[in-house]
């Protein structure tokens, strides 16, 4: 088993110390000139935003660390900043190891130039000799898999060989430190195996990663640790369970932004920890755009979904158990209607799903006016990944199928797994390997 990393000041591969990045809003191009100038001294011109807010953390040689947190966190700025591209407003970083960033893939890039090029240039700006790129290029080439492209002009590339040429330059170069920025989900399936495999050797070799992904189940499968970001303020560090766990609750905004002082506290509240759903639905994960439609002889009023201790959520844990819960009001008397929900993928693949006449658990009228409590509980089973939950009322007026509310993609569900299997939901084999007699 791998030794985890040694934790002393002289083992601190990043070190970031009260960091502060602040941009200027204006509401008129006019009012930028002026505080360029200096012509704006008696009025205030611009409001702040703080990207970030006095964040400070160590990161030590050999750990994989994730950086976590909702759109606007600060995370791709703290890694930014980390790798030299911004200038903090305020505090320090101190980088101890070559660094190699997979942020803006191909950004350095001159359409111009051809493949071999470009590889030239973009190592040479990373501080290679010609020699040291020119015994990094087979590799380099291998990774890539363009074939004679790499002897055309970029501009003349597809998007995806393009990406896997630019990846192929930053991961090849052997860093002492990784920073990778939502960047290995790049070209088809098999090119992001590949990188997938090449992210797990620089693992195993005890390189420092740092990892910004939505991808939970990437977060949860390979990271040592967690920090999570929140609207530029550090909420907290732990494992990547903890944090996982803490961040499901600002989804849903049951937390509450604290003093920095106040981190620890925060995340070790048991009253937030287990409170259940007593909101409507969550709305950083409901699509503005669900396809609405029916009788509304029944309606669907709340939504929303819990995890297995109540907490209402949108990530479930693969393996554990979860609700779905329905608020519906009959506005018509009903012989009996039928509550209902599916799971599809992002590609609209239709996956699973059931309902109360399936189940036999409701074949009861309704009557106008009744408000009915709706749940469904089962255990999670599919691979992580991100998923899109219907939901609907429906019945028969005699043999007329008749649809009173439906909801199509109404809800997002991310499905947490640091083990995921082919196809689209685990098997949960039982695997047993003996010596024969």
């Amino acid at each position: 088993m791998e030794e985890a990393p040694v934790k002393t000041s002289e083992n601190i591969a990043i070190e970031v110390r009260e960091l502060q990045k602040v941009y200027k809003l204006y509401d008129r191009p006019k009012d930028r000139m002026k505080d360029a100038f200096g012509l704006g001294r008696k009025k205030k011109l611009y409001k702040p935003h703080y990207a970030l807010r006095g964040v400070s953390l160590n990161i030590f040689k050999g750990e994989t660390v994730g950086i976590i947190g909702t759109n606007g966190s600060g995370k791709s700025t703290i890694l930014k900043i980390i790798t030299g591209v911004l200038n903090p407003t305020a505090g320090e970083v101190k980088v101890n190891g070559r660094i190699s960033a997979l942020l803006e893939l191909g950004a350095g890039f001159n359409q111009e130039y051809n493949g071999i090029e470009n590889i030239y240039l973009n190592g040479t700006m990373m501080g290679f000799s010609e020699k040291e790129i020119y015994e990094k290029l087979p590799a380099i080439l291998e990774f890539a898999d363009i074939g004679d492209y790499v002897y055309q002009p970029v501009k003349t590339y597809s998007s995806g060989m393009f990406v896997r040429l630019a990846f192929a330059v930053a991961i090849n170069i052997e860093p002492e430190i990784l920073i990778v920025d939502e960047a290995l989900s790049v070209g088809d399936v098999f090119f992001q195996a590949k990188c997938y495999h090449k992210f797990e050797e620089f693992k195993e070799m005890g390189k420092t990663i740092v990892f910004v992904s939505h991808d939970l189940s990437s977060i949860s499968k390979y990271c040592d640790r967690v920090f999570l970001l929140n609207k530029g303020t550090l909420l907290g560090e732990g494992s990547p369970k903890e944090m996982i766990d803490a961040y499901k609750r600002v989804l849903v905004g049951q937390y509450e932004l604290p003093d920095r002082q106040e981190n620890e506290r925060l995340l070790e509240d048991s009253e937030l920890r287990n409170a259940a759903a007593s909101k409507a639905a969550v709305t950083d994960a409901v699509n503005p755009e669900l396809l609405e439609y029916g009788t509304k002889q029944a309606e669907i009023l709340e939504y929303c979904i819990t995890d297995d201790a109540g907490v209402k959520t949108t990530a479930v844990l693969k393996g554990s158990e979860y609700t779905l819960h329905m608020r519906v009001r009959i506005n018509e008397d009903l012989p009996a209607p039928i509550f209902a929900f599916s799971i599809k993928n992002v590609q609209g693949t239709e996956i699973t799903g059931t309902n109360s006449m399936i189940e036999k658990s409701f074949l009861a009228p309704g009557r106008a006016g009744q408000i009915k409590e709706v749940t469904f509980t089962q255990r999670m089973t599919l691979q992580g990944g991100e998923y899109l939950i219907s939901m609907g009322v429906t019945g028969y007026n005699g043999d007329k199928f008749e649809v009173y509310h439906r909801l199509y993609d109404a809800v997002n569900i991310t499905v947490v797994s640091d083990k995921n299997t082919v196809g689209y939901y685990d098997c949960e084999s039982q695997v047993a390997v003996r010596d024969s007699k």
